[in-house]
């Protein structure tokens, strides 16, 4: 989702900081409100329903009173309060760090300060206050980050701009002959979504025709959207949204389900704000389902939806995605206007969601007439389709690529969701695999022990290869592959044999990793993977909170290495193991080789495989660490 992006002078604020105290409190998710109708068809001076009035709000200085308020509202603003009491603190003191020209300490307090709020586990997003007051938090720091850069100096690495934002600071004169033309072409336009042209479409139609970032970006947009528009347009027809509410995407992601706002935390293809439980969405050390593509786009239906039986109209729906409900309820209160296009000329909308509505109108009314603006030679990314098995238990994304015939990086990318290189232990997980392969994987993960899935390997044997070079490629040993594998001493690999690969507890227990993506801080990092701080800055020898995109951590300690002679010890777990579970479980690993633990080989032939030709060993011995470093904002 997208926030409002007031520029401010570093000046105005640290006047602000001297006089007043400034509340910091979590963003508040661009909530998304609706419209009725297209701006044509609603009366000029029609006013919202008077039932559809914004949440009063309380004073932040003040708990509301009991007698006007449940007891439960009573809770949520002393929580809130005590929130802005702790978040004040930490921005007070990055801006004394920053005066004194202590840049690195100035940006981990501005990071703690907005981080304290994403991960509050308050809901904030019905608040306009709280909504407003965390704007201000962001336009504050970034007022100091621009000072700072001048300096030659940054407190933030450099994000990519938003697929609208490269357009916020372009002016579109008016220009009556294109618009005109574009009304002429609208009347042989097929949607069912309220189109029209006026001035602010025509601009952003020549915008992302005659400009080459802008035309780059929306030929990208609708060639990625090939990868799921029949997902999303079956997800819409059910929810009953207008089809054409896909191109909503342009403006958020670019349909890129990994984008990440880092300013404000909001992330996924519809950018939802990253709230415990918000929107249907689950979010934990595990999985962000923010991240995934079809049950983000589900909670994109239901909730866009909502908004519009909230306002009445799909425009101001629109502008209440990008804004907040609250926000536009109160501009319709104040100018008793229900029309998002008397609110823009009245100057009661903010600047970013003046471009908002207009551009995504501007890309429908393209992507609907590709021949009219070169977009007719795009060719549609192919769609996304995989096979689905449900996990309850922790899997290795190396072990699904190897008992699917896949490569790791096909199995990350069918799984954007997934926060670890694991399924998580004990929750139902959906866990995507190449189509085709479901069988394969239901059969062959049988042969592997549940409580061995998060180390074990699976091999498929190639022409050419023995025991000892299988061992040597997935760093085990021959003595243990003969034994798990039911074979006899001397006995050969021949081409075809699948064999289960046990790992050794010193090799298995290798600390997990987590590469950095936009908008990451250790506080976000070390809230995601359950251990702290101190311990990630322990672990990757770090003397800041400071992180930067690509940056591989370790988020679980270290194993610390038997001596060569006790490496193979079957009985002694390691200290360090237990981080390697999620939320630093107490289970032990204990390697256990013995028959009773481990499977026997299929001696099979190629042929019946499972539907899962054997795989190169290149692309078995191919471990990298998982990265989802897409950031559109």
């Amino acid at each position: 989702m997208h926030w409002s992006k007031r520029n401010s002078r570093v000046q105005r604020w640290l006047l602000l900081t001297a006089c007043a105290p400034l509340v910091l409190l979590a963003g508040c998710p661009q909530d998304k409100a609706n419209q009725a109708g297209a701006p044509g068809k609603i009366p000029a001076q029609a006013t919202a329903p008077a039932t559809k009035t914004a949440p009063a709000t309380s004073s932040a200085q003040t708990l509301p009173h009991t007698t006007a308020q449940t007891v439960e509202d009573s809770t949520k603003a002393y929580k809130a309060q005590q929130l802005i009491t702790r978040v004040e603190q930490v921005y007070r003191s990055g801006v004394e760090n920053y005066r004194a020209g202590h840049l690195e300490a100035a940006r981990a307090d501005f990071d703690s300060a907005v981080d304290q709020m994403l991960t509050s586990g308050l809901d904030l997003k019905g608040d306009p206050q709280l909504s407003d007051e965390f704007e201000h938090l962001l336009d504050a720091v970034n007022s100091l980050e621009i000072a700072a850069l001048k300096q030659g100096n940054g407190l933030s690495p450099t994000i990519e701009a938003a697929p609208l934002d490269a357009a916020n600071e372009v002016t579109f004169p008016s220009n009556a002959e294109l618009t005109a033309q574009l009304n002429a072409e609208l009347k042989t336009t097929q949607s069912d979504f309220p189109l029209v042209v006026n001035d602010y479409v025509a601009g952003f139609i020549s915008y992302f025709t005659n400009s080459s970032a802008g035309h780059a970006h929306l030929l990208r947009s609708l060639e990625r959207a090939g990868k799921y528009k029949d997902m999303i347009s079956k997800i819409l027809r059910e929810e009953g949204v207008p089809q054409d509410l896909i191109y909503l995407a342009v403006a958020e992601s670019g349909f890129q389900p990994q984008a990440l706002n880092a300013r404000s935390g909001a992330g996924g293809m519809w950018q939802f704000m990253p709230f415990a439980g918000a929107y249907g969405l689950t979010r934990n050390g595990w999985v962000d389902e923010r991240f995934d593509p079809e049950k983000s786009s589900r909670a994109y239906a239901r909730y866009i939806k909502s908004l519009y039986n909230q306002f009445g109209d799909w425009y101001l729906a629109m502008a209440a995605y990008d804004w907040g409900p609250g926000y536009v309820q109160r501009a319709v209160m104040k100018t008793g206007y229900a029309d998002f296009w008397e609110l823009y000329r009245r100057g009661v909308l903010p600047g970013e969601t003046k471009n908002y509505v207009p551009g995504i109108i501007a890309a429908i009314i393209m992507a609907k007439n590709p021949h009219q603006y070169g977009l007719d030679k795009i060719t549609p990314d192919a769609p996304v389709i995989s096979d689905t098995v449900t996990t309850d238990y922790a899997i290795d994304l190396h072990l699904v690529a190897d008992l699917t015939n896949a490569s790791l990086q096909e199995i990350v990318a069918l799984n954007p969701s997934l926060l670890r290189m694991s399924t998580p232990q004990d929750l139902s997980f959906d866990l995507h695999i190449p189509t085709g392969t479901r069988d394969a994987f239901q059969e062959r993960v049988k042969e592997i022990p549940e409580d061995k899935r998060s180390s074990w390997r699976f091999h498929v044997v190639k022409a050419g290869e023995s025991l000892d070079s299988i061992a040597t490629l997935l760093h085990a040993r021959s003595a243990e592959i003969i034994e798990a594998n039911d074979l006899k001493a001397g006995d050969s690999a021949a081409e075809g044999d699948e064999l289960v690969i046990p790992v050794t507890v010193a090799a298995a227990a290798r600390a997990q990793h987590y590469t950095a993506r936009r908008g990451d801080t250790l506080v976000t990092v070390a809230d995601r993977f359950g251990v702290s701080v101190e311990d990630l800055r322990r672990w990757n020898r770090l003397s800041s909170n400071t992180i930067r995109p690509g940056h591989v951590l370790r988020v679980a300690e270290p194993v610390k290495l038997a001596p060569k002679g006790r490496a193979h010890s079957r009985n002694s777990t390691k200290k360090g193991s237990q981080h390697v579970t999620a939320s630093s479980s107490k289970k032990k690993t204990t390697h256990s080789s013995s028959k009773a633990a481990s499977t026997k080989a299929t001696r099979s032939s190629s042929a019946s495989a499972h539907n899962a030709p054997a795989k190169s060993s290149k692309t078995i011995s191919k471990s990298s660490s998982k990265s989802r470093s897409k950031a559109t904002r």
